[in-house]
């Protein structure tokens, strides 16, 4: 019998008792003599405990290493997050030459540079100089070559960061690498701090405590605590660039913080032609017509001109040419704004050929018409490696607004492709190639009803700025883009089928010859 205090007794009515064992020596062999059944749980003997022990042992030992080295794993990841990452830039080689066109962004910063060469002097005439600048405009317009050239011209170190590379999943973080950035560009004496992208941390604050929103917070709030906390004599600049000022909160744009806004425009077509000459400068070119390609470029950002000569560059290697020669331009013209023409074209069948062709001519037909300044610089009906199955390349002139006019004709154009399907193949043969077409159509008659006050529904009102205090019927504002975008399809409608021989003609050219260039619509 087993070595425990107790035993238990099951009798034949099921009934179960307890009670002492007694422990006798001839106990057990006394019972089954009696034919009682014996069950016994034996104990574990001590070579059977020593190695489930050391077993529980190492389980548990293997347990607290883990535990332990996840603490070091994680104490290494919030050091690593919370460590300083700042591009430090000593001697930046560049300056103002660098920075082709926005002479007005530049005249705005030039007093900048006067400041970190001599504070002593704007002390002597009581001024201050701004904590803060804020250079704003679309994407490419050159608002880091802007702060690098600061930095350049008045010779101090450049520290330069990302508005993300601030926020983390740990609160706190970013507000402790805002601190380390400032104490690193104190110990220089001077220096231009450059924050692009700010928004990501400077957006306009909520009243929701979401995990992200609140280390957004900190990290704002300490970036506005370091703004107030040095002194102007201190030769500190504060660069930041973003793409929507309007998006900013309020204290982050107040005196006394960012309180220089400087607007970094596209550049016009005097600027593109410096900017060309600029990237040209140390390629071997041939007969390249710069001029003429400072008009084509409209609309084009300095990166996106840069990215254009880039490409020109390759082709010309590709064809192992001495030069990079105008054609070369030409071709990286359409594949920075359509992509590669694709080169295995077998699969496309005549039908699609000629539906792809009087589309893309009843694009540049209207756009002959109604937008006569617009040279039409390219029709094809190759299709390009981002999808188009033909394309129409025209150049919009430079202007500093449009009129309802304006963007009455340009949905015009836009409504041309689909107009002429309809006209050549029938009503219930039109294509799904017009749906990049009947995107932007859409988008432009919604901001000429909403934001542009050029409707009925709305008059004169901005919907943006109603916000919510107003209820406004959506569905009113959709009938009257719908009637808009309507009677403009009847107009193009009636202007092709005023122009159906021309029509016919210039598509059975552009299937013929598969691209047609601005002569061939004289």
């Amino acid at each position: 019998m087993t070595d425990t205090s107790t035993i238990k007794v099951k009798l034949n009515s099921n009934e179960i008792y307890e009670t002492d064992n007694p422990r006798s020596i001839n106990f057990k062999e006394d019972l089954l003599k009696k034919g009682v059944k014996i069950s016994e749980n034996s104990p574990m003997t001590p070579k059977e405990v020593i190695p489930l022990s050391f077993l529980v042992l190492s389980v548990i030992s293997i347990a607290f290493i883990g535990l332990k080295d996840s603490t070091i794993f994680k104490n290494k990841k919030l050091s690593s997050v919370d460590s300083l990452d700042a591009d430090e830039v000593e001697n930046i080689k560049l300056n103002f030459n660098s920075v082709a066109g926005n002479e007005e962004a530049k005249e705005s910063v030039k007093d900048i540079v006067d400041f970190l060469k001599n504070p002593e002097k704007y002390s002597s005439y009581g001024a201050r100089m701004p904590k803060g600048i804020i250079l704003y405009g679309d994407p490419g317009t050159g608002k880091t070559l802007m702060a690098k050239a600061v930095a350049g011209e008045a010779g101090v170190p450049f520290y330069a960061m990302s508005g993300s590379d601030f926020v983390q999943v740990y609160v706190g973080v970013g507000a402790s690498r805002i601190r380390q950035l400032f104490k690193k560009a104190r110990s220089k004496g001077k220096a231009v701090i450059f924050i692009d992208e700010i928004d990501a941390i400077g957006k306009k604050r909520s009243s929701e405590k979401a995990g992200g929103s609140e280390e957004r917070d900190q990290t704002l709030n300490a970036l506005l605590t370091e703004m107030s906390g040095f002194n102007e004599k201190e030769g500190i600049i504060i660069m930041a660039a973003t793409n929507r000022l309007d998006i900013l909160d309020e204290a982050l744009l107040r005196p006394g913080r960012f309180d220089r806004h400087i607007e970094v425009n596209l550049p016009d077509v005097v600027a593109r032609e410096k900017i060309l000459n600029l990237h040209l400068k140390n390629k071997p070119i041939g007969n390249i017509n710069i001029k003429d390609w400072a008009k084509k470029t409209a609309y084009f950002s300095g990166a996106k001109i840069e990215n254009l000569l880039n490409e020109a560059a390759i082709l010309a290697c590709k064809e192992n040419s001495v030069k990079i020669e105008d054609y070369h331009v030409d071709k990286a013209f359409s594949v920075v704004l359509a992509g590669y023409e694709k080169q295995n074209r077998d699969y496309i069948k005549n039908k699609d050929k000629k539906i792809t062709a009087y589309h893309e001519i009843g694009h540049a037909l209207i756009s002959s018409i109604v937008l006569p300044k617009e040279k039409i610089s390219k029709v094809t009906i190759i299709p390009s490696t981002k999808g188009a199955g033909g394309y129409t390349l025209s150049i919009p002139e430079d202007s500093l607004y449009q009129s309802k006019e304006y963007l009455r004709n340009r949905i015009m154009v836009l409504l041309g492709g689909r107009a002429a399907e309809e006209i050549i193949f029938g009503e219930d043969h039109i294509t799904t190639g017009a749906h990049n077409d009947l995107q932007r159509s859409t988008s432009i008659a919604y901001k000429m009803v909403t934001e542009y006050g050029m409707g009925e529904t709305l008059g004169l009102l901005n919907m943006g700025s109603l916000k919510h205090e107003l209820s406004i019927n959506e569905n009113d504002i959709i009938k009257e883009c719908k009637s808009l975008i309507d009677n403009i399809y009847k107009d193009v409608k009636n202007t092709l089928l005023k122009e159906k021989d021309q029509l016919d003609s210039l598509s059975e050219k552009l299937l013929d010859k598969e691209t047609l260039y601005e002569e061939d619509f004289k």
